[in-house]
């Protein structure tokens, strides 16, 4: 049979494992109710550019805001990228009126592949990293479909190399970083665990993986049960994917770099946290990911938030659910990072 056939069976297959979609929590349903009036994004390749050019979904931060009122002092940095590539830019928030060595949160941000930048989703982490006062570095890495793969996990990875080789100068503990990243920072973070393990690069205490984009073939039934619902939905996803990888998108040769979810190794990987909506489209392959690390004898702690679409912390940070998450991964980070 081939490839196309087999694609096409699978797809039929996971279609018709699923019925309807699990519901949404109620106390989310606004912000789904208002994303609905301003209009459903129809995401296409040749409308990234447009689409860039739009206010984002959250307004983005300034310095007043990531200082959280003089808890973190902030500076900019251009290190090396890989090699023939330009340099990565980091964004590195001190914690201020602590005592050296502090631990890290390696942040890779979100954007689906093709949006963000440094700051984008900065304040959630800096709030974690005030509470257990530890600092923060936020890579910026080159976007699809300009920068196809391996750029931006080579960029994320040249980033987290510099940090830890320059770990004393920043104040940073070496053996306290953990990689951290949601939706494709999520992924991202995830192909980074597996470099650092395959390369021999820095020993990473740990990675927070919320709501992480893992799996380019983009077929799981919770892919086909939430088509067409909440804010990244199988068409977006889609997309995402085949900015990063063209044609090659859920074919045979997807090295585990890009799409974690590819890996068939998840042995002596650092320990994990991963937490997911039930009503997302990444719930699936995100449970799948958790599992097999658990069958590999690693360590994660997983978390399926009932009712919570892709990155409802976020977009509702005040709801009930919303609490409930951050304060799961704030608990995460404290037990890990205090032994």
């Amino acid at each position: 049979m081939s490839s196309s056939l087999m694609t096409t069976a699978a797809s039929s297959s996971a279609k018709a494992q699923v019925g309807p979609p699990p519901p949404f929590d109620g106390e989310l349903l606004p912000a789904l109710a208002a994303m609905a009036e301003r209009g459903r994004v129809e995401y296409t390749l040749e409308l990234i550019p447009v689409l860039r050019q739009g206010p984002p979904p959250l307004p983005p931060p300034t310095d007043e805001d990531l200082r959280r009122g003089g808890a973190f002092e902030l500076s900019t940095r251009l290190v090396p990228g890989p090699a023939g590539a330009p340099d990565v830019p980091l964004l590195i928030c001190q914690p201020t009126g602590t005592q050296a060595p502090v631990g890290c949160i390696y942040n890779i941000h979100g954007g689906g592949m093709v949006f963000g930048d440094n700051r984008s989703g900065l304040p959630g982490v800096l709030e974690h990293a005030e509470q257990l006062q530890l600092a923060v570095v936020s890579v910026e890495y080159r976007l699809a479909p300009e920068t196809p793969h391996p750029g931006p996990v080579e960029d994320c990875y040249a980033g987290l190399a510099w940090t830890a080789s320059h770990a004393a100068g920043l104040g940073i503990d070496p053996e306290r970083i953990v990689v951290a990243g949601g939706s494709a920072g999520g992924g991202l973070a995830a192909a980074v665990a597996l470099l650092a393990r395959d390369r021999g690069g820095p020993a990473l205490a740990g990675q927070l993986l919320t709501c992480p984009m893992l799996d380019d073939r983009n077929d799981t039934p919770s892919s086909w049960q939430m088509a067409g619902l909440g804010n990244w939905d199988r068409t977006a996803n889609e997309v995402g994917w085949t900015a990063l990888l063209g044609d090659a998108r859920g074919g045979p040769d997807v090295p585990p770099y890009a799409a974690p979810a590819r890996a068939t190794d998840l042995s002596g990987l650092p320990p994990a946290f991963i937490d997911v909506g039930s009503a997302e489209t990444f719930r699936d392959e995100d449970v799948a990911y958790a599992t097999r690390i658990w069958q590999a004898g690693g360590a994660a702690e997983l978390h399926v938030w009932p009712g919570g679409f892709h990155g409802f912390t976020g977009i509702m940070p005040q709801a009930a659910l919303s609490l409930a998450a951050r304060a799961a991964q704030l608990s995460w980070l404290r037990r890990l990072l205090s032994t």
